[in-house]
């Protein structure tokens, strides 16, 4: 649907408009101070910056806009694999829903200051031979004071499925060699950078000093960025998820990565919530899976 059709039937007065972005559609949300932005391909939030913040949400200055290709930064969903497919090496890396596109079924202003949108995907075919299970995901974010994402996946398969999930989230930081991660002391990770070894993560603040790819199994509910040099605190719960990944890819692979570059990476740290690993979710038939997390920001006095 183009961005005028989408304007006239979902368009909301001083909160909600849509533009094209080359070959795609944006959502712009602009509320009381509070701004967002969402692609409906791959139903991606690509900006949020409550009112009176910098942005909070990371999105590369050299992203690619294009049918079929993921933004680099945001918050792509990781769908039904997470990375590389641990059984079809040849699947592309996180799933293919990341790229494809979404179907709007709702925008509202549930509650004061803030701009609910819904979108879905469905497979009654299959949408990749790598995962020919049919799925209806539903994927609902509120933008506001406070960013709610939640991912509903349900089962349409007459069998158990089993699938691993992320909301791959970007954050922006002041500068990565200055920002620290709490909430993740005495879990176990998988360290891909090291050859998937497993380790336990100690008591100190996470401070990255290189690449980092970490799954981090069995988490808390909690994960905290400290970020001094901007003050402030973002903090990320997370419901219906036990992973929590930490990823920068540091200065040789950033380098490499055309829709990131040789510089924006020091600005950005991902720490995603997931069910990845170990955690993979399993869903009886027609039943439904809920993997939720909600992002705030605190100043740091």
């Amino acid at each position: 649907m183009s961005a005028e059709k989408l304007a006239a039937e979902f368009g909301i007065r001083g909160a909600l408009d849509f533009v094209p972005v080359g070959d795609l559609v944006k959502a712009v949300v602009s509320l009381d101070g509070m701004q967002g932005e969402l692609f409906l391909q791959g139903a991606t939030v690509t900006h949020w910056q409550p009112k009176g913040e910098r942005p909070v949400i990371f999105t590369s200055p050299n992203a690619i806009f294009a049918p079929g290709t993921a933004v680099r930064g945001g918050i792509p969903i990781i769908f039904p694999w997470f990375g590389p497919n641990r059984r079809e090496p040849k699947a592309p890396q996180h799933g293919f829903v990341r790229a494809a596109p979404w179907q709007l079924e709702r925008a509202e202003t549930s509650r004061p200051g803030e701009v609910t949108l819904a979108l879905s995907i469905e497979a009654k075919e299959p949408m990749s031979p790598f995962w020919p299970e049919p799925f209806r995901a539903v994927y609902t974010v509120t933008f506001g004071p406070t960013l709610s994402v939640t991912l509903a996946v349900q089962n349409r398969a007459g069998h158990e499925i089993m699938f691993e999930e992320a909301l791959h989230t970007y954050f922006a930081v002041s500068d990565i060699a200055k920002v620290s991660v709490t909430g993740l002391a005495g879990t176990t990770y998988i360290d891909k950078v090291d050859g998937a070894q497993r380790k336990t993560q100690d008591t100190a603040p996470i401070k990255l000093t290189g690449e980092a790819d970490r799954v981090y199994l069995g988490t808390p509910r909690q994960a905290v960025i400290e970020d001094s040099e901007w003050r402030r605190r973002i903090v990320i719960e997370k419901d219906g998820a036990a992973s929590t990944i930490v990823w920068n890819p540091w200065t040789e692979k950033a380098a490499a990565m055309k829709d990131l570059g040789a510089d924006a990476w020091t600005g950005m740290i991902c720490v995603e919530t997931g069910n990845a690993a170990d955690n993979e979710v399993r869903l009886a038939a027609g039943g439904e899976h809920r993997l939720s997390t909600r992002v705030a920001v605190d100043a740091i006095k």
